[in-house]
């Protein structure tokens, strides 16, 4: 990247300030060891779910609650996030996030436990919104149940979409790197999806589900 691409890069990032309650997230997170989304990808999701006039969502991973309190900003006054994550500890830690930004309790459900337990008991085409995270090799499990989850019209989102460079490098083949790359690949050729990978936060990979076959 040139110096005058990185310095874009950056000015983009920091293009819309995050308020105390998103930074005082990013701390607990930083405390807790947890993965946060980075600040264009929040902005990003924000824009989205607003665009979409998303009012159901699902998030896999919640960790202190920052794409949590991102997609909750964007979504209609009455959305409501689901949103899963295997660590009580991280869920409490975004509860006391979404209390400190004046979000109801009835708009954000926690459920604890394994995606992959949970995601199957959720209801077909009920959700406008998917919200997921590369991070973890079994991403690709999580964007199958997600095609499933969507409506029509519905909005899939991959975090860490370019997992810090490593997925645009050919040479680059660990098991992870090679996972987030062959997802990618595997919801852009999907007939069924429209999609784009965006270069904002650490990659942001972001699929529309067709209403009809093009």
């Amino acid at each position: 990247m040139s110096a005058d691409r990185a310095q874009s890069w950056a000015y983009a990032e920091d293009f819309v300030a995050e308020d105390e309650v998103l930074l005082r997230a990013r701390g607990r997170a930083a405390q807790l060891g947890c993965h946060s989304m980075l600040p264009g990808s929040c902005a990003t999701l924000t824009v989205l779910a607003a665009a979409l006039g998303a009012r159901s969502a699902v998030e896999v991973g919640t960790g202190t609650g920052v794409a949590s309190l991102a997609l909750l900003r964007g979504m209609l006054p009455d959305g409501v996030l689901t949103t899963i994550d295997v660590e009580v500890e991280h869920q409490r830690a975004a509860k006391a996030a979404f209390a400190e930004a004046g979000i109801r309790a009835t708009r954000a459900r926690a459920i604890s436990g394994r995606a992959l337990d949970v995601l199957p008991r959720l209801t077909d085409g009920a959700y406008d919104l998917v919200l997921v995270s590369a991070a973890e090799t079994s991403c690709a499990l999580y964007v199958e149940q997600a095609r499933r989850l969507l409506r029509k019209g519905g909005m899939l989102v991959v975090d860490n979409a370019l997992w810090g460079g490593s997925v645009a490098d050919p040479a680059r083949r660990d098991e992870v790197t090679t996972a987030i790359r062959d997802v990618g690949r595997a919801v852009r050729d999907d007939e069924h999806m429209l999609s784009t990978l965006l270069p904002v936060g650490d990659g942001l990979l972001v699929s529309v589900k067709r209403s009809t076959r093009a």
